[in-house]
């Protein structure tokens, strides 16, 4: 599943691509024809994600919410060639021939696969398949899933001091209370394991055993992770001591994490297994020499 920073670069695409312009909205595969009718011939005229939501606002009121879950990915093309969000151009790529209708929008190729909602504008298109959520919804309604939801690190508007008296009353594990998106919006497996491997937190410590500092250090060092995510498309944790050539190429690499995917290899720190369990429904990873004081 996608965590926050891609929605955070996905919402910012929008934008650049499509914002302040009208837009066309269909649905090829037939599940969102009457959310994709609302907003046909509208202007999009803002995107933003909160967590793992990506809401964008046209100026009829009314916000298409998608939530990706498991399998859902957006692909868009445009007069540079198809190409899926963050993902490099091929070597030699060339630009394509596009064809226009009379009032200059984009004629796109024919869908490929269950196509939820296609957009497209003069400058090109976006192709969303295989979404867990996919809306059209009201501003009062998009305020409601966001009262839902935690801080978002990568949000202005961000209140750590929120997340910090649901975790410092807890009795579950800070672990636990990452994954759940009431607490801390937009924070996957990855930057789970991760950050508490950077902290040097024993995953398993009840939130109501961490430390006002320990939990203001946690907040700060999964903030910058997920700006240098947005920045860069994709998710390196590693400092820079801890890989044999910090500026090899291409990334990512195998040693850009510390723990996730790491199961009985040897820490990239301390030497010791890398262990793993299951823990929220996702697998948890940690080192039990550098993460062992609670």
């Amino acid at each position: 599943m996608p965590e926050g920073h891609t929605l955070h670069r996905l919402a910012a695409h929008f934008d650049k691509t499509f914002g302040g312009g009208t837009v066309r909205a269909s649905s090829p595969q037939g599940r969102f024809a009457e959310g994709a009718a609302r907003v046909d011939g509208r202007v999009l005229v803002e995107s933003e994600a909160h967590g793992k939501h990506l809401f964008l606002g046209f100026d009829s009121g009314e916000w298409v919410r998608v939530h990706l879950g498991l399998y859902g990915a957006w692909t868009f093309g445009d007069v540079d060639g198809e190409r899926h969000l963050g993902a490099p151009r091929a070597e030699g790529a060339g630009r394509l021939d596009l064809e226009r209708d009379a009032e200059g929008f984009v004629v796109p190729p024919a869908p490929v696969g269950a196509v939820r909602v296609r957009f497209v504008n003069t400058t090109g298109w976006a192709d969303l398949r295989g979404a867990s959520v996919c809306e059209v919804i009201t501003g009062d309604e998009k305020a409601a899933v966001q009262d839902r939801l935690g801080p978002d690190p990568l949000r202005a508007d961000a209140d750590p001091e929120r997340a910090w008296r649901v975790v410092s009353r807890s009795r579950t594990s800070v672990a636990a209370l990452l994954m759940r998106q009431d607490v801390v919006a937009g924070i996957g497996n990855i930057y789970r394991a991760e950050s508490l491997f950077r902290a040097g937190l024993d995953p398993l410590t009840p939130g109501r055993d961490l430390a006002r500092d320990q939990w203001e250090r946690l907040w700060a060092d999964l903030s910058g992770l997920l700006r240098d995510g947005v920045r860069d498309g994709y998710i390196i944790t590693t400092r820079p001591e801890d890989r044999p050539d910090p500026d090899a190429r291409p990334v990512p690499r195998p040693d850009t994490l510390y723990v996730c995917y790491r199961t009985g290899e040897p820490c990239r720190v301390c030497a010791s297994p890398v262990a793993a369990r299951e823990l929220a429904g996702r697998t948890l990873y940690w080192c039990p020499g550098c993460q062992s004081g609670r």
